[in-house]
């Protein structure tokens, strides 16, 4: 979903009559995603489900963030309160305008173990997960040949 800001008006590529974007992503926690393009001096509220978790990335330009007075420029990550009275967000850009995304969503209160590139809920399922890389079974039979193309570049 982007929502782009021209003279303070906002428009989301949404379905009508429905408050909140809904994405083609399936996932077993709600969460949310929604990229903001704002034009310079302008201003945002935008409302996050209290039980939600949320950050904000920015990826061009600069802006204020709620009751912060400084700017958070580009390639900055700004996470948000969980204070009961905090319900949203609030932005405010300067001369340059702002391109930002807007990341949260419910936390599963499940244990979380990580190790490598690996996540998991137990150190079980990591040493289990681990096994099935190395012998290339369940899921990840392609990836001992598997190269990514970013880096193919820098390769030659």
């Amino acid at each position: 979903c982007v929502c782009v800001c021209e003279e303070n008006k906002f428009t989301f590529h949404a379905e009508p009559n429905n408050p909140c974007p809904q994405s083609p992503v399936y996932t077993i926690t709600p969460t949310m995603y929604l990229r903001f393009i704002m034009q310079p001096h302008s201003k945002l509220e935008q409302e996050i489900p209290q039980d939600m978790n949320a950050f904000v990335y920015t990826l061009k330009g600069s802006a204020t963030f709620g009751d912060d007075q400084s700017e958070t420029p580009a390639h900055f990550t700004v996470t948000l309160s969980k204070a009961a009275d905090q319900t949203g967000l609030r932005v405010q850009t300067g001369d340059s305008g702002a391109d930002f995304v807007l990341i949260g969503g419910v936390p599963h209160e499940q244990p979380v173990v990580q190790h490598g590139p690996f996540v998991m809920n137990t150190r079980e399922e990591i040493m289990k997960t681990m096994m099935d890389y190395q012998a290339g079974q369940n899921g990840f039979e392609r990836a001992g040949k598997w190269s990514s193309e970013i880096g193919q570049p820098l390769m030659r």
